[in-house]
């Protein structure tokens, strides 16, 4: 199984991009639960540690295609750059200002501002895109990997986050993840050979990947899947609170990502014959399933148990997500229909986030795991009630 993923070591240049990419991508995993130990810890309040990143993520959800339309017109390095550089001095800030105690509105901004910066996913499958242009097999290895990096970061990043945030001190976890992130782009930027040529302006399609045919409904999709994920974090760690073990919370989602992780690596050796569109359906109806039994599990142990198995759901239907993202559009659009995907996400991290946290003061901690659940079940519906239609997207692309 692991064979299928070596050759993709041997490409010139992508072990170095690889390796930039995963530090990033364990900081990324450390940002949004090291948020809400530091605002609960130094606040006391779950749904202002909700409210926060869920502002964040929005931020980060603008900026995504925006800036992911200028690096598919300008270059990756010649945008990334500046902006990598400004918004981690604002990321310093906001650790800084926890600290000293400043108003709870400066930290929203300087958190807010920290965000506004390129995605590292998008412009990593780019490249991918890119090496593998004429060889769907790989790419499709390739696109797998991505994930399992993804999914292999959050494994180490939640565990790595609350672990600083509770032992050494509340803005830990948040410093070390904005170091790591600005850190891992840097290495990544310097990777030059693999980065996508700039199409010639008179080759660039018109108007904005999201108006191509799917795109919208596969963006629709992948918000709920981000509520699902926004929610769960807040929830976990609320839900070891009140059992009187909060450092558990990093170890079950640690669990939650090793499931995904494991499937990761099992679906991307494998070549499919079905419609990506047919997939999606299977894999989003598969979260919602094996998400649903947290609602009746009350031990940590157990719940750790369901997480582990629900993670095997959430990499196929990401790896499928983003395969349809990029193959619903022309070459010089695939970082910005990318980030158009991955906008979908972070805008369900800031709903599940910001309402997850709202339903543990109101409803209780583990009463509010209704949230990713119903985020689920409409993940499922939306993308078997529109399986026929991206079919056709699909096919039309092609």
């Amino acid at each position: 199984m692991l064979a299928a993923y070596v050759p993709l070591f041997r490409i010139p240049g992508a072990p170095a991009f690889m390796a930039g990419g995963l530090l990033a991508r364990v900081g990324g995993a450390m940002f949004g639960v090291s948020m809400v130990v530091m605002i609960s810890s130094r606040r006391g309040s779950y749904a202002m540690a909700g409210a926060i990143t869920a502002v964040a993520v929005l931020v980060l959800a603008v900026a995504g295609p925006v800036l992911g339309r200028l690096i598919d017109r300008h270059g990756q390095r010649r945008i990334a750059m500046p902006f990598i550089l400004v918004t981690g001095v604002f990321g310093v800030a906001t650790t800084v200002l926890s600290f000293l105690g400043a108003p709870i509105w400066t930290i929203f901004l300087t958190y807010a501002a920290s965000a506004f910066l390129p995605e590292l996913g998008p412009m990593s499958r780019a490249r991918w895109v890119h090496i593998f242009r004429d060889d769907p097999e790989k790419l499709h290895t390739a696109l797998s990997l991505e994930q399992i990096l993804d999914e292999g970061a959050f494994v180490v990043g939640p565990i790595l986050g609350v672990m600083l945030g509770t032992t050494w001190f509340p803005e830990a976890g948040v410093l070390l993840a904005q170091l790591f992130y600005t850190g891992g782009v840097f290495i990544f930027l310097a990777a030059r050979a693999t980065e996508p040529p700039v199409v010639a302006r008179a080759d660039r399609p018109r108007g904005l990947a999201v108006g191509r045919p799917g795109l919208f409904v596969v963006a629709g999709i992948l918000t709920m899947v981000g509520v699902v994920f926004g929610a769960n974090e807040v929830t976990i760690v609320a839900v070891c609170e009140a059992a009187g073990d909060k450092q558990f919370s990093s170890v079950i989602l640690g669990l939650l990502a090793l499931g995904s992780t494991l499937a990761g690596l099992v679906y991307g050796a494998r070549q499919f014959g079905s419609a990506l569109s047919s997939r999606l359906a299977l894999a989003a109806s598969g979260m919602f399933l094996l998400e649903a039994p947290a609602l009746v599990v009350t031990d940590l142990r157990w719940l750790g148990i369901v997480m582990f198995v629900a993670g095997s759901a959430t990499a196929p239907m990401l790896i499928t997500a983003m395969t349809l993202a990029q193959r619903l559009v022309p070459s010089a659009m695939v970082t910005e229909a990318i980030a158009v995907a991955t906008t979908g996400i972070l805008i369900g991290i800031s709903i599940g986030a910001s309402v997850g946290g709202w339903a543990v003061e109101h409803l209780g901690p583990h009463q509010s795991f209704v949230v990713p659940v119903a985020a689920g079940a409409l993940a499922a519906a939306l993308a078997l009630a529109r399986s026929r239609p991206l079919n056709r997207a699909e096919l039309a692309a092609a």
